[in-house]
């Protein structure tokens, strides 16, 4: 199992899966960039307007997010993903700007712990 990240505006490089709930600006809907749309999986809007405006508590987000991911229709996407990613690559693809501090990290912590 290989997983990797990379921004949705880059090519991909390996079997995709667009992960934010909100669609990216510029993109057209029949990109070929964006692979599918796994948007259950991204945090809820009510997580993600409070992590925009707590940028500095990215800690207490991830752990929010943690147990967002453990029920559904989180828990179900994410089964989706470990499905993917046990049967090849997969290249997770976000548009925020700053992956590292962004919901990515523990959707790939998530599928490596599995």
């Amino acid at each position: 199992m290989s997983v990797t990240v990379a921004r949705v505006y880059d090519p991909p490089t390996a079997d995709r899966v667009f992960v934010d709930r909100l669609w990216p600006r510029g993109i057209r809907k029949d990109d070929p960039r964006i692979g599918r749309w796994c948007k259950d999986v991204a945090p809820s809007n009510e997580l993600r307007s409070w992590y925009h405006a707590n940028r500095d508590q990215y800690e207490v987000f991830a752990a929010r997010y943690r147990e967002e991911l453990a029920g559904d229709p989180s828990a179900s996407a994410l089964g989706e993903l470990r499905e993917l990613a046990s049967a090849g690559d997969v290249e997770i693809a976000t548009a925020a700007k700053d992956v590292e501090h962004s919901h990515v990290p523990v959707i790939v912590a998530a599928l490596r712990s599995s």
